[in-house]
């Protein structure tokens, strides 16, 4: 698997991580790194939501999603696994939660990996999954993984990435995969 390096967006106080190019039908498979995503507003979701070729925002293609999650607190008091209900989307157009409830303290974040597939068929659906490790606003360290397909037969060139509330700061990284 040969990946190739094709953008890398630093923000700073950033409101959103938009790539507007180099998403075409060079690769089959793209996947985005983020790190250090560190948000202004403590407890907010890291989003993202594409774009259908020549659409005009981030709010006309509809995703079918689930996610779940694994935590463990500082304190050695409780862990869980489970299914988030309030997290998924069925056929909505709104942003997809990827991380819940990033802690904004000078050592809060998250780090992980967005991979979306086939962006440019015009034919299905592009499925997508993301891992997403994360120091939660609570002091707990939370594993978030969210799947599913975005339901658009017309080619997507476009993914914007922002948190639920408030600016960021962070490096989301693209690369492409033959």
């Amino acid at each position: 698997m040969a990946m190739t390096l094709i953008t890398t967006n630093t923000s700073s106080g950033a409101a959103s991580s938009s790539f507007t190019s180099g998403i075409d039908s060079t690769y089959k498979l793209y996947i985005f790194k983020f790190i250090d995503i560190n948000p202004a507003t403590d407890a907010a979701e890291f989003t993202f939501q594409v774009n259908a070729t020549d659409g005009a925002d981030y709010n006309d293609s509809a995703i079918t999603s689930t996610v779940f999650k694994a935590e463990h607190n500082e304190s050695d008091s409780s862990a869980s696994m489970a299914y988030e209900a309030g997290e998924d989307q069925a056929q909505g157009t709104g942003y997809q939660n990827i991380a819940l409830n990033v802690g904004n303290g000078a050592d809060e974040s998250c780090v992980g990996t967005l991979h979306l597939f086939n962006p440019s068929s015009t034919t299905y659906v592009k499925h997508f999954y993301s891992t997403i490790q994360e120091l939660h606003k609570d002091d707990y360290s939370m594993q978030v993984f969210a799947a599913g397909y975005i339901n658009d037969a017309t080619a997507i060139d476009d993914i914007q990435f922002k948190m639920s509330s408030g600016n960021f700061d962070g490096t989301v990284k693209m690369w492409g995969v033959k």
